[in-house]
């Protein structure tokens, strides 16, 4: 029975996953706690609203599209009393709350990591200096896309990718929200209509089309997998796609229910 194997959230869009126990599945499609801070560059606005969901383009803040060695980074959000805590290389690169003097030391760390690595002249473009951290750490408001989504790859997939490219991939490269095991490699894409995880049903969206923030060793942030080239060349894929976009299936009410899901829940296709 194909079963959920690890779940993800992202509170610091464009930074290394948390690996978290559970997920809570909002009423907007959106994970509770999932990029619900940023780091904006000076010029960018502030996120816009279309069909009044927030979304983010990469191109606003630091996303591992542009700055790979984000990935070696690795936070932990603490909900209860609005905490970051950033690591590198196993020592603390700093921790303060959400608070004006908090953000500011957030903001301060990070951008004087960011400008001693490889990409560290790209922050130097008119712009983008100073960061800014925004977010009020409660709403899921910076994903790439306006409506949201919740995200899904299959361990199988990701592994076919790794023997097509000789190496082994870790799931955390995809940013998805939920791995499950126990399907064929790229069964999830050929999924239509309705899906349940444990107790919460979800429909069918797109497949997930992939860009250069894959490439990134989550790890080191060290460029060291091909995916784009291994999935469009030796996968023959027409688009570099790995995994697929969920939403809360409607009840026939016509209200959507928030739901938990859990590793070790089973996924059944409805």
């Amino acid at each position: 029975m194909p079963q959920v194997v690890a779940l993800y959230r992202h509170p610091i869009k464009g930074f290394t996953p948390e690996s978290v126990e559970s997920l809570t599945v909002q009423a907007d499609g959106r994970v509770a706690g999932d990029r619900v801070l940023a780091f904006r560059f000076a010029d960018a606005a502030t996120p816009e609203e279309r069909d009044g969901l927030d979304h983010w383009p990469k191109a606003k803040g630091l996303a591992l599209q542009d700055f790979p060695a984000l990935a070696a980074l690795h936070t932990r959000y603490d909900d209860a009393h609005g905490r970051v805590r950033i690591e590198h290389d196993g020592a603390v690169l700093v921790e303060a709350g959400l608070d004006d003097a908090g953000r500011a030391e957030l903001t301060d760390a990070v951008t004087e990591f960011v400008r001693g690595t490889r990409e560290g002249r790209r922050l130097e473009r008119p712009g983008r200096l100073p960061l800014v951290l925004v977010g009020d750490g409660e709403t899921s408001r910076f994903q790439d896309r306006a409506r949201g989504y919740v995200s899904l790859h299959s361990r199988a997939s990701a592994d076919a990718l790794g023997e097509a490219a000789g190496t082994g991939i870790d799931d955390r490269r995809f940013r998805s929200n939920i791995v499950i095991d126990g399907v064929d490699a790229w069964a999830e894409l050929e999924w239509n209509g309705e899906v349940r995880i444990g107790d919460v049903v979800l429909r069918t969206e797109g497949p997930i089309v992939r860009c250069l923030a894959t490439h990134a060793n989550p790890d080191t942030g060290e460029r060291d997998v091909k995916v784009l080239t291994t999935l469009t060349g030796a996968l023959r894929q027409n688009e570099p796609t790995l995994g697929r976009l969920f939403l809360p299936a409607p009840q026939s009410d016509g209200q959507t229910p928030v739901g938990v899901i859990r590793v070790g829940d089973e996924v059944h296709v409805l």
